[in-house]
């Protein structure tokens, strides 16, 4: 059979942007090759038939597929085949579907999966960076209803200019890494990190990658008309407005005045007793309408929260828009921890502790990247008890790793770099309440447990989320939102940075998209909540502790000539194993000659640095060492002047009056000192204990010559 083969071609950040149609994977909805310069990303949609009986919500999956042989690897570990996917590759699943899934049609339950393999990767054009772009391609050649078109770019700040997909070399110089989605018409999700940029640079890049969106969009619409397939009818939603009445006569005024109980256990129990009355007085007339009954409950609890926050100013908790919760911080309350910080901001907690180790310890990465280890680590755990339920304790879900994720971006900027502090750094956010904003929590509890540890940070770091509501034409931006105003909402904008500007930024919009006018008001409104919370940080710690925690293992650092580290090692690794014993340290040598010693306490460190130094150390002639004889010929007695490195003193030379026999005077292990007076053509020491003694003499007589 003839494949139906179609090629599209435009041009992104200057470089070929290639979309193949109808050359593999044609019995899914839709698919589309994505080439980017040598770069490949297979992108397939497909959905069910019909939606699963009685299911009442969208069932969307997207997974981003990393193929090792996409890079000429094959996959580290026992079995040689792709696992579970890396934390970059949910990361990056995370990146489609939060732009992705908002756009699918009410109503519409089919179920639909999303994949984007990675295939081939020419790492100046990086595959996430297109990998928006290739999923909405997938979902727009499809039969599968969308409601509007979206693309997705990368966005660098390079030496003072935006440049849309950096490359390798840009990216390592630029200040930012911004990811946009977006419509034509408007920004729909943002995900970046800074380098302490300001609100005004974050938002230039932000629409500095809308510009390159718009053409894209255009190129994919322009694909759609012309290859893409009619799309599915969605079931008309038929509302029984006689139940919806019904609903909103018996518990809307009763939802009013649930919704302003304070505190988030009252008024979860409060809305929680409306709706068990409201069931129960009509199962009678509605049997067997519980579903139907719950999903209005649902649309009366958002509604009533809406116009109270929008018409009248009032928030659940009574805060103004702008205010911020009460902010209570505490540091070192953990003994044997590094570092300990509990921030609570409301109800939120977030309990961090930091722990640091030998550079050794970093993660190492096997990846499509060239990243290959990773020296900070941020971890972010979510137990159920944080919300009082109950439920399986798994490994870290998707919205866990994204979480971490967002925090360690927030806090790299203000890493010392390994010169300064040459530790491997892992922080672990224990969410230990929440009623919303948990992820900015853990960035400002792991700020402070950062300091506590002694980690010479740049600067506090804190982050602060807000939400949006619109309701007719009136709009509230919401600072520090809680749980109630995140799920009734339409805005989750997350925002982190220092007193001098932002590192991280998240955002995700459920309508249509965000003007200009409104992210720049979000963004100012974010800035002044931002350092309200730093202040309330300083209050408890506003800089690193001089001193690092007692259980904490130090790491000393030097650097030798690389010629020196076959000294270092010695034959077989003896004279390193030597040093590591019996000083109890871990010593790393970089091909470069950097000497990193982690020892258990400081005495062990210096003792195994001043060793190391007595080995790279030349002997010149004119100086003076106390050694060990560690082997006598007739001729004379060799003397160890530094580890592994020894000189030889002529029987002529040992003393200033004549020995015959060399072990009658001395024996083997003796410490003697001794000058050395001559280094032969090939590199022989020559030793003389005789030049000190006479030295010696002379001085006496001398002094005694002065006291007559």
């Amino acid at each position: 059979m003839k494949r139906n083969i179609k090629v599209y071609e435009t041009t992104l950040g200057g470089r070929p942007f290639v979309v193949e149609l109808g050359r593999v994977a044609n019995l899914s909805s839709g698919s589309a090759i994505v080439r980017y310069g040598d770069t490949a990303v297979l992108a397939s949609a497909t959905a069910s038939a019909k939606p699963r009986e009685g299911i009442d919500f969208f069932p969307l999956s997207v997974d981003y597929e990393e193929k090792m042989y996409s890079v000429g690897k094959i996959p580290g570990g026992f079995v040689k085949r792709e696992g579970r996917p890396s934390e970059k590759a949910i990361l990056n699943a995370r990146l489609i579907d939060r732009p992705m899934r908002p756009m699918f049609p009410d109503g519409f339950f089919n179920e639909v999966q999303l994949i984007v393999s990675v295939l081939s990767v020419e790492q100046d054009n990086a595959p996430e960076s297109i990998a928006i772009t290739a999923a909405s391609l997938a979902i727009a050649v499809s039969d599968i209803p969308f409601e509007a078109t979206i693309a997705g770019v990368v966005v660098g700040y390079v030496d003072g200019q935006y440049v849309i997909n950096p490359t390798v070399e840009q990216m390592e110089r630029s200040r930012l890494n911004l990811t946009v989605a977006g419509t034509e018409e408007a920004i729909v999700m943002v995900e970046a990190g800074a380098d302490i940029l300001s609100e005004e640079e974050i938002l230039e890049g932000i629409m500095f990658g809308h510009e390159a969106i718009k053409e894209l969009v255009k190129f994919i619409d322009m694909i759609k008309a012309e290859s893409g397939k009619e799309k599915m009818e969605v079931p008309e939603i038929v509302v029984d407005e006689e139940l919806k009445k019904a609903c909103f006569d018996f518990a809307y005024d009763k939802m009013n005045e649930a919704i302003r109980v304070q505190g988030k256990k009252e008024r979860n129990k409060a809305v929680d007793t409306i709706k068990s009355d409201l069931l129960a007085h009509l199962a009678e007339d509605y049997p067997e309408r519980e579903r139907e009954i719950a999903g209005f409950f649902k649309k009366i609890e958002k509604e009533t929260v809406r116009k109270m926050i929008i018409q009248e100013g009032k928030r659940p908790d009574g805060r103004a828009h702008d205010e911020v919760r009460p902010i209570e911080c505490e540091t070192s309350l953990l003994a044997r921890t590094h570092g300990s910080a509990l921030f609570s901001r409301g109800v939120t907690q977030a309990l961090t502790i930091t722990s640091v180790g030998a550079l050794s310890e970093a993660q190492r990465i096997d990846g499509l990247g060239i990243e290959e280890t990773k020296r900070y680590m941020h971890h972010y755990n979510f137990p159920p008890f944080a919300v009082g339920e109950t439920g399986f304790m798994r490994g870290p879900n998707r919205r866990a790793i994204g979480h971490g994720a967002l925090a360690e971006r927030a806090l790299v900027p203000v890493l010392p770099s390994e010169e300064e502090f040459p530790y491997a750094i892992r922080l672990v956010s224990e969410i230990v309440t929440c009623n919303g904003s948990s992820s900015m929590a853990s960035i400002c509890g792991s700020s402070m447990s950062l300091m506590d540890a002694g980690v010479p940070t740049k600067a506090p770091v804190a982050g602060i989320a807000m939400g949006l509501m619109q309701l007719d034409d009136k709009i509230a931006i919401l600072s520090d939102i809680q749980a109630v105003e995140d799920f009734m909402g339409d805005m989750d904008f997350k925002a982190a940075g220092t007193k001098d500007g932002m590192t991280a930024i998240q955002m995700d919009i459920k309508i249509d998209g965000l003007s200009r006018e409104l992210l720049e008001n979000a963004l100012e409104q974010a800035r002044k909540g931002r350092l309200f919370i730093l202040n309330e940080m300083d209050k408890e710690i506003s800089e690193a502790r001089e001193e690092m925690s007692p259980y904490a293992p130090r790491v000393f650092s030097m650097q030798i000539h690389p010629d020196k580290i076959r000294d270092v090692i010695g034959p077989g690794g003896k004279v390193i194993t030597k040093i590591t014993t019996e000083c109890d340290v871990k010593i790393e040598i970089t091909d470069e000659g950097l000497v990193l010693i982690t020892a258990v306490d400081g005495k062990g460190g210096e003792e195994a640095k001043k060793r190391i130094e007595a080995i790279v150390k030349d002997i010149e002639v004119g100086e003076v060492y106390t050694g060990k004889i560690v082997r006598i010929m007739k001729f004379g007695a060799f003397v160890e002047l530094l580890p592994g490195k020894d000189g030889m003193c002529h029987i002529s030379q040992l003393d200033t009056k004549r020995i015959e026999k060399i072990e009658d005077h001395f024996k083997v292990g003796d410490q003697i000192t001794v000058k050395v007076t001559e280094i032969d053509k090939q590199g022989r020491v020559n030793l003389s204990r005789k030049v000190l003694l006479k030295d010696a003499e002379e001085k006496k007589t001398e002094e005694k010559k002065s006291e007559e």
